[in-house]
Formats: C-alpha cells, sequence, structure tokens
C-alpha cells in the first residue's frame, strides 16, 4: 500500500505533520471541538505508558558489556554545561530587554535539558548503541540535578529549585522511565526468552510506538505555540533559534563521538532532547513564553532524524 510504504519510509515527518494537522483539524472544526477536548488530555496521560512500552521493547535488544560508561559521556555533559552557561552570560549581559532575554532564555533550556529517554530508539534504528545510550541518559539526567538548581536562579531570579526538588524529580524520572523498564527486559530475557524472541522479531515496534508519542507531543506543540502572546519578530526567533541549537548539538555531538568510534550515538545523546522535560522545567521555574523554543526544537531534532533514518536506509550508512 503507498500510504504505509510512504509513512516507513518518511515516518518521524509524517508523525509531526499528523499531530500538527490533528490538533488543528480538533480545535477548530466546531462539531470536532468536543471530541477533541475529551481527547486530547487522555492521549497525553498515555504517552507515559507508550514510552515505558517502547522502551521495554528497545531494551529487550540490549547489549549488557556496552552499558560501561565511556570517556564520551562525561565530556558531552562538560559541553552541554559550557553551552548553557554561555546563554547565561549572555543573558546577563543582554538580558535587559524583554524580547531578547525570553529568545535566549529559549535557547538556555535547549542546551541544558537533559537526553531524551527515548533517544535509544533512534539510535538503533541508525546503527548506534542502545546499551551505550542508556548508560549516557542516566548519567545525563544525574548532572541536571546539579546543574539546574545550580543555574535557574541566575537566569529568573525568582526560580526557586532546590537540589531536594530537583533530586527527587531525576530519581523519578530516571526510575519510572528507565531502570524499570530496562529491570523488567533483562528479567524477560532470564525467564521469558520465547516472548523476547518475539518482541525482538517485530521490526521497528519500538520506533513505531516513537512515532505514536510524537503524534501527540506535535499537538501539545502547536497547542503552545498558537497561545505564545509574543510579537511575530521574537515567535520567529524563537521558533528558530532553536534551529541553530540543534545543529550545533548534533554537530558537536557527533564531532566529539568520531574520536571515541561513537559518532551516531554521541550526535544522538547530545542533539536530541528530553523536550517534555524542558517544556515542564520552563513552565515552572523560568518564563512560561520560552517553552515555545523547546517546542520548536521537538520539530527541527526530530526532521533531523528522519533526515538521518532516511540517508541511512538510502545509502547504507551515514555521511554527517
Amino acid at each position: 500500500m503507498f500510504l504505509w510504504r510512504f509513512f516507513r519510509k518518511f515516518s518521524l515527518p509524517c508523525s509531526l505533520v499528523m499531530g500538527a494537522l490533528g490538533y488543528l483539524i480538533f480545535a477548530n472544526v466546531p462539531f470536532l471541538v468536543p471530541i477533541g477536548d475529551y481527547c486530547g488530555p487522555r492521549l497525553v496521560s498515555l504517552m507515559p505508558v507508550v514510552l515505558f512500552s517502547l522502551l521495554y521493547v528497545t531494551f529487550c535488544k540490549i547489549e549488557i558489556k556496552e552499558m560501561k560508561p565511556k570517556a564520551w559521556h562525561f565530556i558531552l555533559q562538560l559541553i552541554r554545561t559550557s553551552l548553557a552557561l554561555a546563554m547565561v552570560v549572555l543573558i546577563f549581559e543582554f538580558g535587559s530587554d524583554y524580547s531578547t532575554k525570553l529568545v535566549l532564555e529559549g535557547a538556555f533550556i535547549c542546551f541544558i535539558c537533559p537526553t531524551a529517554a527515548a533517544v535509544a530508539v533512534v539510535t538503533e534504528k541508525l546503527g548506534g548503541s542502545i546499551g551505550s545510550l542508556t548508560t549516557y541518559t542516566v548519567i545525563a539526567n544525574i548532572f541536571t540535578m546539579v546543574i539546574i538548581p545550580s543555574l535557574f536562579p541566575m537566569v529568573e531570579k525568582g526560580a526557586d529549585v532546590s537540589f531536594l526538588m530537583m533530586s527527587a524529580m531525576v530519581f523519578r524520572n530516571v526510575t519510572t522511565v528507565l531502570v524499570v523498564p530496562l529491570l523488567l527486559a533483562l528479567l524477560s530475557r532470564r525467564f521469558l526468552p520465547k516472548w523476547v524472541d518475539k518482541v525482538k522479531n517485530v521490526k521497528d515496534l519500538g520506533f513505531y510506538m516513537w512515532c505514536f508519542n510524537l503524534t501527540i507531543l506535535m499537538g501539545e506543540t502547536v497547542r503552545n505555540m498558537l497561545h505564545a502572546e509574543v510579537s511575530g519578530v521574537t515567535m520567529l526567533l524563537l521558533l528558530f533559534v532553536p534551529l541553530l541549537v540543534c545543529l550545533l548539538q548534533f554537530a558537536i555531538g557527533k564531532a566529539v563521538g568520531r574520536h571515541f568510534g561513537a559518532s551516531i550515538s554521541a550526535g544522538q545523546a547530545l542533539g536530541q532532547k528530553n523536550t517534555i522535560v524542558g517544556i515542564w522545567l520552563t513552565l515552572t521555574f523560568l518564563n512560561p513564553l520560552a517553552a515555545v523554543a523547546p517546542g520548536a526544537y521537538v520539530v527541527w531534532q526530530n526532521l533531523v532524524n528522519g533526515w538521518q533514518i532516511w540517508y541511512k536506509e538510502k545509502y547504507g550508512k551515514l555521511k554527517w
């Protein structure tokens, strides 16, 4: 079937378009608005369940020997922190202008928010290491626990982020999203090998689960953008500065990883962000209007990922 072949070829861009169109249709067609109001929040609440499931499916394929911490795991944390600090310095220098500060806050959150939990799904499609990315994601969340309470008050003087609160949030995030599905996958491999073989034989199951989540996330992103009360120029900057941030982080990650024979994994580690956490942090502690930036980052990082997947499937390897 043509449509299915087309979706398989361009899964991530198609998911973005379906999410955006779905929100616009159910938010603007009068007789569909009640359906959208009813289904929207329930679909959003379903996202953690789907994320848990797709990580379980992905972790069933993990190689334990690949989970050893690598030097580049820590080098990228230093780079990530340095880039966030650079944004803090720019906010100090140019933050007297409201619009400028808003855009810089958006860039800051795109640099500082941790790696996406689902990064292993895309990395698997590209031929990177699931195990190494899982270890990196845990390390990134631990770093987040330290740097966010340290830097947020410098960006917004009213941002009261306690170390204890951040620790609790990170612990809950790492435990429920990463550790539990990982342990379940390892136990399944030990005691239910036939079941694991069936799961592993379903091609790209975890990836299509991620596409489902991405569709919902894109709908939420469009909603936030349309409700943001900022000028046209500021909105354009909030939408396109994250593109530069995204390309920069992917490029730096790949450049560092190339020295360790892990350009794919390192590029995804630094470039693919947990924008859900980024949006929540912005809405809670910074200027809520800056949440447009991590929302835009969702689009850019998945367009980059979509291009990488297409290139890998067409040519058999990544050039970038």
